[in-house]
């Protein structure tokens, strides 16, 4: 898929990268004193920023040197993380190139370029010989993609036999119903593949995977999001680095409208770990 694949073109940003840069002045910083944990902010582009990511991530049993595949990695936040927290090497593929290019340079100001290698690249068609990596995760993106048993095939076969693979994604809960748009992943449904933890668990078991552990992340969304209000509330406007960076000027409204959505029983994060 090339930048003009709707899905890429919901996520494309012009100026990303200044944005990040003017940012870092406003925080008394720069690209040369730069941290992940000051970047968490704005490139942990999923519920739970960071918190959600040493929770999820802690699962898959990463070890020291480990090639590690980043699914849908977005600016690499995450990515950076892992490679950071575990000593682990982390290859992120994202179908939208405005991500990888500035996710690239933010790589070289935290000084770990030589551990996380990021690029443009179709998550149902990888660029990475078969039994490469030692475990995968992806995270909060499944939404984007409606063929759940192609994406996990593709994953399985990137993986070594016995390799983990997590699954942070929003999913579908309750009996359906019509959901509030624009959200963060989509802008209208035409670009929205959100999915029932039934069909995640009937994908994995045909790619060959065994699921060894699943949680709903319901109420910790809630609670996420009244801590982000209540922030925004006393600082009377969104931090020098944030999600808006990512998203837009109607980030509010996508945020609003996730939260209505969740409140209303339509969806709800989970975790699955996974084993090929």
């Amino acid at each position: 898929m090339k930048g003009t694949d709707p899905v890429a073109a919901h996520y494309q940003r012009a100026g990303l990268l200044a944005a990040f840069e003017a940012g870092l002045a406003a925080l008394g910083k720069s690209p040369a004193t730069v941290s992940i944990d000051d970047l968490a902010p704005a490139d942990e582009f999923h519920i739970g920023g960071r918190e959600a990511s040493v929770e999820f991530l802690d699962q898959l049993g990463l070890a020291d040197g480990q090639r590690v595949l980043d699914v849908g990695c977005g600016l690499g936040g995450p990515a950076r993380f892992a490679a950071d927290r575990y000593r682990v090497l982390v290859s992120g593929v994202d179908l939208t190139p405005a991500y990888i290019e500035a996710g690239k340079e933010l790589t070289r100001w935290t000084a770990l370029d030589g551990a996380v290698d990021l690029r443009v690249a179709d998550a149902l068609s990888l660029p990475f010989d078969d039994a490469s990596f030692d475990a995968a995760y992806m995270i909060h993106v499944g939404m984007n993609i409606a063929d759940k048993r192609a994406l996990f095939a593709e994953v399985a076969r990137v993986l070594r036999p016995g390799a983990s693979f997590g699954v942070y994604d929003v999913m579908r809960a309750g009996d359906g119903g019509s959901l509030a748009y624009p959200l963060p992943w989509a802008t209208t449904a035409a670009t929205c593949a959100v999915a029932a933890p039934d069909a995640y668990r009937e994908a994995l078991e045909a790619a060959g995977f065994v699921l060894l552990a699943e949680r709903a992340r319901r109420q910790f969304a809630l609670d996420f999001f009244a801590r982000l209000r209540a922030r925004l509330a006393s600082a009377k406007g969104p931090p020098p680095l944030g999600l808006h960076l990512v998203m837009g000027a109607d980030t509010p409204t996508k945020i609003g409208n996730m939260v209505a959505n969740i409140e209303a029983g339509l969806i709800a994060p989970v975790e699955m770990i996974a084993r090929r």
